[in-house]
């Protein structure tokens, strides 16, 4: 009988540790899968970035066969304050996502090409390649759809810059251009490997939101088209501006417009560029609220033209490819770097669970995350 006490004092502790550990449990669950839900990244010359929370991870194949894995911190713009707030926070995520992605495609093009080379970029070196990109951008897709549309009124098949006949061409050849750019560098091989790779990061990245887990052999049954996309988000910019030009370019000329018809012109351009940062602000919240509610129908009916423009940009991976995407999106989870051996196959893992934080746009809460270096694999 003496014994009887000690027995429920051992069974009621045991109870008790038993619901805290299910406690634990239900709780890790439930951050895996809020964690799940915001990673996110993008393909990189023979290899896939991935970031989660304020951890960024390259992943590259090396010409020997090796996958190197760099992490480092993501640079943001929108820590807080007025930044973060709704069609505020949608131009800074995209400056900011512009000038990692740029840091990780010229890390990945070092180590894919010359795996001696440290990967190390100077600053004015990056900043170059910023304003060449976004040069680029915006003269491809604002200077000369304008231009073209200046020419179907000459030719005598639009109207003026005040008319909506102008801004309709306008879009049309918006659209054109994005798409032809898309067909175009398709046909380069390295472009294509490069899609190939981003459909890799698509698959695991499903993988992930699904299972927990980071395998790159169950993410070959995945899809690799994602409505988180970059290249849904391209679209919606795309879309709005061609609806917001429409709207607002004939309303500013009637508040005032310059005498000379090469000015007003210059004018109206300089106004698409400036409007390009609440378009961009827009299109971000459009684009987080079809991917959030995306079981609705009006929300799925957002993404489709996106989807349907990522049979474009993403190509089936192979099984190397969706192991590179595997090695990054493990990197960011447990932000260590790493070398992995050619040949070498990492087992199947479930990723652990974040601790409870802020929700950040595409990537997930990893502070408490416990650091440990990849099993069989040299950290950096």
């Amino acid at each position: 009988m003496t014994a009887t006490p000690s027995l429920f004092a051992a069974s009621a502790a045991l109870f008790g540790r038993a619901r805290r550990a299910a406690a634990t449990g239900l709780a890790r669950v439930a951050s895996v899968a809020l964690a799940a839900t915001t990673v996110g990244g993008q393909a990189v010359m023979e290899g896939v970035m991935m970031r989660n929370r304020e951890t960024l991870a390259v992943a590259v194949r090396r010409p020997d066969g090796s996958i190197v894995v760099e992490t480092w911190p993501w640079f943001s713009l929108a820590r807080g304050g007025l930044l973060q707030k709704p069609f505020v926070r949608g131009f800074p995520i995209l400056l900011e996502t512009l000038v990692n992605g740029i840091k990780a495609l010229n890390f990945s093009a070092t180590q894919a090409v010359d795996e001696a080379t440290d990967g190390e970029i100077k600053p004015w070196h990056l900043a170059l390649t910023l304003v060449f990109s976004v040069g680029l951008a915006l003269g491809l897709f604002v200077v000369v759809p304008h231009l073209f549309s200046l020419g179907m009124e000459l030719l005598g098949l639009g109207g003026d810059v005040n008319d909506l006949s102008f801004h309709l061409w306008d879009g049309f050849f918006k659209l054109a251009v994005f798409l032809g750019y898309i067909v175009l560098i398709s046909l380069i091989p390295d472009i294509r490997r490069v899609f190939q790779y981003h459909g890799a990061e698509h698959k695991v990245i499903w993988t992930f939101e699904r299972n927990s887990e980071v395998d790159a052999l169950l993410a070959r049954t995945s899809s690799r088209l994602h409505p988180r996309c970059g290249t849904t988000f391209l679209l919606f910019v795309l879309s709005i501006a061609i609806v917001l030009h429409a709207v607002l370019v004939p309303l500013l000329l009637m508040l005032w417009a310059p005498q000379s018809a090469v000015l007003k012109h210059a004018y109206i351009v300089a106004v698409k560029l400036l409007l390009m940062a609440p378009i961009s602000a827009v299109a971000y919240e459009a684009i987080k609220f079809s991917a959030r509610h995306g079981n609705n129908c009006f929300c799925r009916a957002m993404s489709a033209p996106g989807l349907l423009l990522q049979m474009l940009t993403t190509k089936e991976p192979d099984d190397g490819q969706l192991e590179v995407a595997a090695a990054a999106l493990r990197g960011a989870l447990d932000g260590v770097g790493a070398t992995v051996a050619a040949g070498e196959v990492r087992p199947s893992e479930t990723a652990a669970a974040p601790g409870p934080g802020p929700v950040a746009p595409v990537l997930s809460d990893d502070d408490m995350r416990e650091e440990k270096p990849l099993n069989g694999v040299e950290t950096l």
